[in-house]
């Protein structure tokens, strides 16, 4: 079987949702693990970048199903949504790679205003830091959190770290992996939409030669 025929297509399509499963997968747990680390709750980026995860993993399923059944309508539906999926995650990767530092500090600290105290303490305690960033804007703040702060590291004579160095050095790991692993892997779903295409168009040898799909 040459590869422009039928099978190729077929076994092309499956190896690549079978990608699209894990590269899902991969999304959904750097994002989680972002997200795990306290860095920043309300970030939306991180969320958009689980739902880009989930619905990838999702028409990946269908993708396979459609693919090894050569299921002309979710075949169809495969192609739309894959195209939505990759303009969606182009933007969500471009959005990750492109967040300057500066921003990222200005969303941690109107985040960590917005906590209670006792979020805040918990927050410290599993950092092990104490405080988010001695700024003048947020000079008094800072003086409240340590004052309160009971994080294993004030037992020690070593100075505890800020926990906005803490938080930035995982954000900007999180958001690094994310972007490059997701700006990548969009252009891949562009040959998922034309392999998709093609062979749905394609006749399966199989087949009763009479039906029409």
């Amino acid at each position: 079987m040459v590869c422009g025929g039928f099978a190729c297509s077929r076994n092309a399509l499956c190896a690549l949702n079978v990608v699209y499963v894990l590269v899902g997968l991969l999304l959904i747990g750097v994002a989680a693990w972002g997200k795990g680390f306290g860095v920043v709750p309300s970030l939306h980026i991180i969320g958009g970048v689980i739902a880009v995860g989930f619905f990838l993993l999702l028409i990946a399923i269908v993708g396979l199903i459609g693919a090894i059944n050569h299921h002309q309508v979710m075949l169809f539906f495969y192609m739309i949504i894959l195209g939505l999926i990759f303009i969606f995650q182009f933007g969500i990767s471009c959005a990750c790679l492109a967040l300057k530092t500066h921003k990222q500090e200005s969303i941690l600290s109107s985040t960590w205003n917005l906590l209670n105290d006792n979020t805040r303490i918990s927050l410290e305690n599993k950092l092990d830091c104490c405080g988010l960033f001695n700024k003048t804007e947020s000079a008094e703040l800072f003086k409240r959190d340590v004052e309160n702060c009971s994080a294993p590291c004030t037992k020690t004579k070593i100075a505890c770290l800020k926990c906005g160095v803490v938080l930035m050095e995982h954000a900007d790991e999180a958001l690094k992996i994310l972007g490059g692993v997701g700006l990548f892997f969009s252009f891949t779903e562009i040959l998922g939409v034309w392999l998709a295409m093609r062979y749905r168009n394609q006749k399966d040898p199989r087949a009763n030669p009479s039906a029409f799909l």
